[in-house]
C-alpha cells in the first residue's frame, strides 16, 4: 500500500502566514506517518517469508496387517526332472537327427545316429581276430587234456606236462582278451546311435549333421514324462503357511490361469534375498512351457506382513521406494523390495519398519531434504468385509493446509489506523492536494 502526496508551496515566500504553516506541519506529519506503517509492513513481511510453516503433506504409517488372498509368489517353470543327453564317443560327426525339439519320445528311441563307417570294419576284424585265438586256445586245451593223468606214468617228462598246461592257460588269456576287444567294439557301435533314457518331451536340440562328438553341450535336454513345474519366490514368513497340497492358481505370461498343487516347500531359505523356493506341480498342457514366467497365487492363505498402501510406493529408474518422513519432518527416499498385493496394499519384504511415517502419495513432488508439515490420516478399516446391515465408516481424511504469509493483511489493516492517529480530521487546504492508492 502506497500513497502519493504532492506539494505545492505559495507564490510570495516571504510571506508568512499561520494557516500556511500549520498546512505544511499537518503534511510532514501525514508522510511520516505514512512512512513508519510501510516500514512496518516492508519488516512484517519479510517476518513472514522467513518464518512461513513447511508444505503439508499427508502421511500414513507402516502397518502389519493381513492380506486375505494376497500371497502371489512369482517364478521360473523348470522340468520337473531333467536329463542332459550327450555323445558318449570322441572324433565321430554326426550323420543324423531324427527328433527335434517339441517331440515326445520314448524309452530308448533313437535321437540322432553317429557316422560308424569306420568302427564297424574295426569290429568285424577284432571280432575275426578273436575267433583265430578262441580256435588256438581250444586247441591248447585239448594238447594239455590228453596229458592230465600221465603224471606219473613216465612217458612224457614233467617239463614237457607242464608246458602244455601253461600254453593252454596263455592262450585261453589271449583270446578272452581279444574277445573283450571285440566286445568293446560292438558297445561303441551301439552307441553310435544316441537313444532317449526315458519317455519325455524334447525341449533343447543343440547338435546338426556334421558336428564332431566330445564337446561340452549336452545335444539333447528331456524332460521326464512332459512335467513341467513352477519354482515360486515366497518370503520366509509367508514360507510357514504353505503346505504340501496347498491350491494354487498359476498365471502364465499369455494370461493362461491353471490350478497346480504345491508339491515340495523348500526346508532353507537363502541368506541374502531371505526366500524360499516352492515347487507348485502343474497339468501337462502345450501352454505350459519351461523356462516361462509364471504368477502363483495361493488361495486360502492369509499372511500378516509389514504392508503400506499402494499409492505410497514410488517406482522410477532406481526402483521402488517410499519417501520416509523422518523426525524431524525431514523426507528420505528409502529403496524397497515390494512382495504380495492385495486390498489396495502391498508387503514391503525390506524396507522401513512398522511405525515409521511414510508420504501417502509418493508420486508428490518431494525430494530428500525437503522439510514438510505431515498430517498422518486415518487408519483405514479393516480388510474383512463388514457385516450384512453396518456400513463401514469411511476415512476422514483431513484437507491439505495452504499456508501463506499473512502479514501484508494486517500491515494493510493496521495502515489506516496509524493515518489516522498521524493526521487529525481537518479540511484540505487550496494549496495541497493528497491521492492515496491502494494496491
Amino acid at each position: 500500500m502506497c500513497r502519493v502526496i504532492r506539494f505545492e508551496r505559495l507564490a510570495d515566500k516571504s510571506v508568512a502566514k499561520p494557516c500556511s504553516v500549520w498546512r505544511s506541519g499537518r503534511t510532514v506529519l501525514l508522510a511520516c506517518g505514512i512512512g513508519w506503517a510501510l516500514a512496518g509492513c516492508d519488516h512484517e513481511q519479510k517476518t513472514a517469508a522467513v518464518e512461513s510453516p513447511s508444505k503439508s503433506v499427508s502421511v500414513v504409517a507402516v502397518d502389519s496387517r493381513v492380506i486375505e488372498g494376497g500371497l502371489i509368489a512369482s517364478g521360473t517353470l523348470i522340468p520337473r526332472e531333467d536329463t542332459a543327453v550327450f555323445s558318449d564317443l570322441n572324433g565321430y560327426r554326426v550323420a543324423e537327427v531324427l527328433v527335434d525339439e517339441g517331440v515326445w519320445v520314448t524309452g530308448g528311441q533313437p535321437l540322432a545316429q553317429l557316422d560308424d563307417t569306420l568302427l564297424r570294419s574295426q569290429v568285424e576284424q577284432q571280432a575275426a581276430l578273436a575267433t583265430q585265438l578262441e580256435v588256438q586256445a581250444q586247441r591248447a586245451e585239448a594238447e594239455a587234456a590228453r596229458v592230465k593223468d600221465l603224471d606219473n606214468a613216465s612217458v612224457f617228462a614233467k617239463e614237457q606236462i607242464e608246458a602244455r598246461r601253461f600254453a593252454a592257460k596263455a592262450a585261453r588269456a589271449q583270446a578272452d582278451a581279444q574277445a573283450a576287444s571285440a566286445r568293446d567294439l560292438r558297445t561303441r557301435e551301439a552307441k553310435m546311435t544316441i537313444r532317449a533314457p526315458y519317455a519325455g518331451l524334447v525341449i533343447e536340440r543343440n547338435c546338426r549333421v556334421g558336428d564332431m562328438g566330445g564337446g561340452g553341450n549336452p545335444w539333447f535336454r528331456i524332460a521326464k514324462d512332459g512335467q513341467i513345474e513352477l519354482a515360486a519366490d515366497v518370503s520366509e514368513t509367508a514360507l510357514s503357511r504353505l503346505q504340501v497340497g496347498s491350491a494354487a492358481k498359476v498365471i502364465l505370461a499369455d494370461g493362461t490361469e491353471v490350478n497346480g498343487t504345491v508339491r515340495l516347500v523348500s526346508p532353507r531359505v537363502d541368506a541374502n534375498t531371505k526366500l524360499g523356493k516352492v515347487r507348485i506341480e502343474l497339468p501337462v498342457t502345450e501352454s505350459v512351457r519351461a523356462g516361462g514366467f509364471a504368477r502363483a497365487r495361493f488361495t486360502g492363505v492369509s499372511v500378516a506382513s509389514v504392508v503400506v498402501p499402494e499409492t505410497a510406493v514410488l517406482y522410477d529408474a532406481d526402483g521402488a521406494a517410499v519417501m520416509l518422513v523422518g523426525s524431524d519432518d525431514t523426507i528420505a527416499r528409502v529403496p524397497v523390495v515390494t512382495g504380495q498385493r492385495g486390498s489396495g496394499y502391498v508387503e514391503l519384504v525390506t524396507g522401513p519398519p512398522v511405525g515409521s511415517l511414510v508420504v501417502a502419495k509418493a508420486a508428490s513432488m518431494l525430494v530428500t531434504g525437503d522439510k514438510v508439515a505431515p498430517i498422518l490420516e486415518t487408519a483405514a478399516a479393516p480388510l474383512s468385509a463388514p457385516s450384512v446391515g453396518t456400513a463401514a465408516p469411511a476415512a476422514v481424511v483431513p484437507p491439505a493446509t495452504l499456508v501463506t504469509a499473512s502479514a501484508p493483511t494486517a500491515a494493510a489493516d493496521a495502515m489506516p489506523t496509524a493515518a489516522t492517529a498521524v493526521a487529525p480530521p481537518a479540511e484540505t487546504g487550496p494549496g495541497t492536494t493528497t491521492t492515496a492508492a491502494t494496491p
